[in-house]
């Protein structure tokens, strides 16, 4: 179990290396994280065996027991999360070997970026919700300083605003966290659930789950808490819109609500049907939003709106079916979501626009980059067999069984303005008539190539994850969710 510390130790370790000597010492840093990250997703890779075999793992700082002592917890849920963070994160620094190269203080990048990897995984494996809150805290502003990167107006603006709504968001999290403990007098997260089994929830839990639906909605970017997403994904460079998107909104939203919600506070049926109605408009209104778009990293940035709406969705609907396909929905938007903003930086590295009105047919040009942005596309769209689809018809079919048509019937409508904005980015950029201007473009680097092709591969092929033999890589992370309040026994049963 010492290994849940190196998911923090080294991304802490490699950023410190790099502001050591990533100035000094040419393609330091670009070795350092490179290397880093890959140890950081084999490791990944390596713990899922040992959730299955456990179920739920606890280590001890210190050997102070809990819940007085720091415990990092490894269950189903941390190991998927685990595996999905490191390894958009491992693909986006390939990527950035060559993207990043047309930056100044590339090391200070790739600092930032290993301080922000240790931060969402810190948030992954914490076992209490100080620590929790701490990490979420490094991860944030890491990004805050990431999509600021290219100091351009635009790029400090985004970062401003995109600062002052994480720091509200925190302002929440952490009054509900206060709240919390004031209550239970016990800040690991199994103790609270613990205590809280025993009291007849009073409005206190009340005022402390609409803290956290605040403070979480407004890290998810769930509507009306997306105004910040926007800028600050269409101004960062490319690895860290892919980054944030990808997987960063997934891990201090997604995850953190779905842990406070289901294993700590027991999943409150009005909170879920808030869930439910938040995710819907934020399906609707990120699809209106992302059809008008004339920058295409505007456009994936409404975009993740409206996907993010349809993980929130299923949670809400809590049955086992639809958190299998909300989980596997945020699998597979991980993994398109990433590929399409690498996407959109390849066509801006060759062609030096995101405009969709100026581009035109550079897929003759860019080939590999056409293609790996029609399957990327394809898949988000929910076009059968991608993945996409698979992830979007089980949530489409937990929603009926669970007897919200109309819900059902928007999560289908939505797919189909996805579709519509989606063939309009291909139309406008890859096919057509090739600009003047673009006669000279060649397609990007060996580097950039390789993360788009496997992310491309991932979203041909995730569908396979539905299948019995690697069905549980799913199952495991869902059961965790399902078994709401029990998260307490199975952590204090693993300390014994």
């Amino acid at each position: 179990m010492k290994a849940l510390l190196f998911f923090v130790i080294i991304p802490l370790a490699a950023a410190f290396l790099c502001a050591l000597a990533g100035r000094r010492i040419k393609y330091f840093s670009d070795v350092i994280v490179n290397l880093s990250s890959l140890i950081l997703l084999l490791l990944a890779l390596n713990v899922g065996p040992l959730a299955a075999a456990h179920q739920v793992s606890v280590y001890k700082l210190a050997g102070w027991m809990p819940p007085f002592g720091i415990s990092l917890v490894l269950d189903g849920l941390s190991s998927f999360m685990l595996v999905v963070v490191n390894l958009v994160a491992f693909l986006v620094m390939v990527y950035a070997i060559r993207y990043m190269q047309e930056y100044t203080d590339k090391w200070k990048f790739h600092a930032l970026f290993m301080l922000m990897l240790a931060g969402m995984n810190g948030v992954v494996i914490s076992g209490d919700l100080f620590n929790l809150y701490i990490f979420l805290e490094v991860a944030s502003i890491a990004g805050y300083a990431l999509v600021a990167f290219g100091v351009e107006a635009e790029d400090l603006e985004a970062s401003f605003k995109y600062a002052i709504m994480g720091s509200l968001a925190s302002i929440f999290i952490l009054m509900g966290i206060g709240l919390l403990y004031s209550y239970t007098s016990t800040l690991n997260m199994a103790d609270i659930s613990s205590v809280l089994s025993e009291k007849q929830p009073g409005m206190l839990i009340t005022l402390v789950s609409v803290l956290f639906l605040t403070g979480f909605g407004l890290k998810t970017a769930l509507v009306p808490f997306h105004s910040w997403l926007p800028d600050a994904h269409s101004s960062a460079p490319a690895p860290v819109s892919a980054t944030l998107s990808g997987v960063f909104i997934k891990t201090v939203g997604v995850y953190a609500l779905s842990r406070v919600f289901f294993n700590i506070l027991g999943a409150p049926p009005k909170v879920l049907f808030i869930l439910m109605v938040l995710g819907v408009v934020s399906m609707v209104v990120g699809a209106v939003l992302a059809i008008v778009q004339d920058d295409i990293k505007r456009m994936f940035a409404y975009s993740s709106i409206s996907q993010v709406g349809y993980i929130i969705f299923a949670l809400g609907i809590g049955t086992p079916l639809a958190i299998l396909g909300g989980l596997f929905h945020l699998f597979n938007h991980a993994c398109f979501k990433s590929l399409l903003f690498l996407n959109a930086g390849a066509i801006e590295y060759s062609c030096g626009t995101r405009s969709l009105n100026k581009l035109g047919g550079v897929g003759a040009k860019m080939p590999v980059t056409g293609a790996a942005g029609f399957l990327g596309a394809m898949s988000i769209s929910g076009i059968p067999p991608f993945a996409g689809f698979w992830s979007k018809l089980i949530i489409i079919v937990a929603s009926l069984q669970a007897g919200y048509f109309g819900f059902a019937l928007i999560a289908v409508l939505v797919s189909i303005i996805t579709l519509a904005y989606y063939l309009k980015f291909q139309t406008f950029a890859f096919l057509g008539r090739l600009d003047v201007a673009f006669r000279e473009i060649k397609e990007v680097p060996l580097s950039m190539k390789f993360s788009m092709v496997v992310l491309a591969g991932i979203c041909v092929a995730a569908g396979l994850l539905l299948l019995p033999e690697f069905r549980n890589f799913l199952k495991m992370a869902s059961d965790v969710l399902l078994s709401g309040a029990a998260y307490k026994d199975a952590v204090f049963g693993a300390i014994r």
